[in-house]
């Protein structure tokens, strides 16, 4: 299980993969106490704001060429933005310009174009255009469709736009099995060098995109896309990570800010550790309540007693499967403890995906690991010829590149195992050490753990699931509280995001703000 802050909306990998369930994802933090506040610094702020503008020109006022692409009914593009925003080029792709893709649909009708509605699911690492293309242009509530064009970019570094790779199939193969739960020494130095093998593999691959990949940077990207598309205001839906980098915009042009839904809310105040330790809390919640509708039923795998011995049974199917892995279909990955847990987590994004999940234990007790493989795959995105996504690429290139390692050594996971383990008997220890993973990034870190508060922009909705797991709903409420104009709308629910997952209080209240600017009553709740 490689994880940290893998966060997307739960119609995402499921999509992408062919099955009919939600997506997922998970994290592994930075820094152990909290970090003093902090705003974007004045000489940002002045960039940003007007002194860089003209320099930036040959990239505000491009013209997009659009194709008939993909899916009937969509067009595509490319978009020039600079690599490195304080050194602007001359707006021709080269050493100094990278070509970002983006993808539109047109607003259906009836009803009169409000403008453009951009979408990103998350992440970070999840392509924008194939959420676009695979569920929100055909899933998005049919009114909002109608007076938007449905707009998404692949942020730098993901998928179509400039994407970071790493590691070859076969490699990214070996690199998910490695045991994230190592019993001694040697299985420590394992899992370090797996580590620093595949960051060494990033820098191989794609150091001329590593250092600039950042949240700000895609954050001003979609600036620009803006003003190319002609909106004066920007309109947009973010889930999961889109959340941060929504807020991020905000942060950055609150007086370009339109109507922003930030779905399943990051909490931006939180240095990496605490993210992935209160993360790691989210999954067990999940877990608990999986496990509270699994042992009421008599095909149970993990029995039907009490959730807390579900979860004694699951973390001894986990041990078993460390000793002993069991076949798959693919000789060469046996499921052992890294892939099921991997299988596990994914399953916990969604509900839907319970019975898929059941069965994969059901199987994996049997001596067949085919259930939780797939599961496990989908995760990461990888095909039923090896080829992965460059998801965990990019995630993990954005991530190390936001916020400063959450350790920096083999040590400073075991002094935090207690608290991880506390936050999550069955998945505490694996997420801590999935946390080791930036220690030997290649990239300084350039972005530090702040609150948002983007005072001058227009009243933006955040929306908490009070079960979600990769997203906890304290998250929401602690980002709306920060937020000048932030407004919460709590969903009491299980798996992540709540936007299109089926409830129709979610979903007119948030129709309504994004068709017609009013954002429902502060503390409004629904089910």
């Amino acid at each position: 299980m490689d994880t940290r802050r893998l966060l997307l909306t739960s119609a995402t990998l499921f999509a992408t993969t062919g099955l009919l369930l939600g997506s997922f994802g998970c994290s592994s933090g930075t820094t152990s106490s909290p970090s003093p506040s902090r705003t974007v610094s004045t000489s940002a702020q002045g960039k940003v704001q007007g002194e860089d503008r003209a320099a930036l020109a040959p990239y505000y006022t491009q013209k997009l060429s659009w194709r008939a692409c993909g899916v009937p009914g969509f067009e595509c593009s490319t978009m020039k933005v600079p690599l490195d925003y304080a050194k602007p080029g001359d707006g021709n792709v080269g050493s100094g310009d990278i070509k970002l893709a983006v993808s539109r649909k047109k607003a259906t009708g009836p009803g009169k174009r409000i403008g453009s509605l951009l979408v990103n699911p998350g992440g970070p690492g999840g392509s924008a255009i194939g959420y676009l293309q695979a569920y929100a242009a055909l899933g998005y509530p049919a009114p909002v469709r109608a007076r938007y064009d449905m707009v998404a970019v692949d942020p730098r570094g993901v998928a179509r736009s400039e994407p970071v790779e790493c590691l070859t199939g076969p490699e990214m193969d070996a690199h998910t099995q490695v045991d994230q739960t190592p019993d001694d020494a040697a299985e420590i130095a394992r899992l370090s060098t797996a580590y620093d093998t595949f960051a060494a593999g990033c820098e191989q691959r794609s150091k001329r995109v590593l250092p600039h990949v950042s949240t700000v940077e895609a954050a001003r990207d979609m600036d620009v896309l803006r003003e190319i598309l002609g909106d004066e205001k920007l309109q947009y839906v973010g889930a999961s990570y889109g959340t941060f980098l929504g807020a991020t915009y905000a942060e950055l042009f609150p007086d370009r800010t339109g109507r922003l839904v930030l779905d399943g809310a990051m909490d931006p105040s939180l240095a990496s550790r605490d993210m992935n330790r209160d993360q790691t809390a989210g999954f067990e919640t999940a877990f608990q309540s999986f496990a509270a509708d699994c042992v009421k039923r008599q095909t149970c795998p993990l029995g039907t007693g009490t959730p807390a011995q579900a979860a004694t049974r699951l973390k001894e199917l986990f041990a078993a499967l460390d000793a002993k892995p069991v076949p798959t279909r693919d000789k060469s990955r046996p499921l052992g403890e890294a892939l099921a847990t991997t299988g596990v987590i994914a399953a916990m994004y969604d509900e839907g995906a319970w019975p898929q999940l059941s069965a994969a234990l059901t199987a994996a007790q049997g001596g067949n690991g085919n259930g939780l493989l797939a599961l496990a795959d989908s995760y990461y995105e990888r095909d039923s010829h090896g080829k992965y996504a460059n998801l965990m690429y990019a995630n993990t290139a954005v991530n190390c590149l936001d916020l400063p390692p959450a350790f920096t050594s083999p040590a400073d996971v075991k002094s935090a195992l207690p608290s991880f383990e506390k936050a999550s008997p069955v998945f505490g220890e694996g997420l801590a050490w999935a946390s080791l993973n930036c220690a030997s990034w290649p990239v300084e870190a350039t972005g530090k753990p702040h609150r948002i508060e983007a005072k001058g922009a227009a009243p933006i909705v955040v929306v908490g699931t009070t079960r979600d797991p990769a997203t906890p709903y304290k998250w929401a409420k602690a980002l709306a509280g920060q937020l000048a104009t932030g407004t919460l709308l709590s969903y009491d629910g299980d798996g992540h995001t709540a936007y299109g997952r089926g409830s129709d209080c979610i979903d007119t209240t948030i129709n309504t703000y994004l068709l017609e600017g009013t954002p429902p009553k502060e503390g409004k709740q629904c089910s």
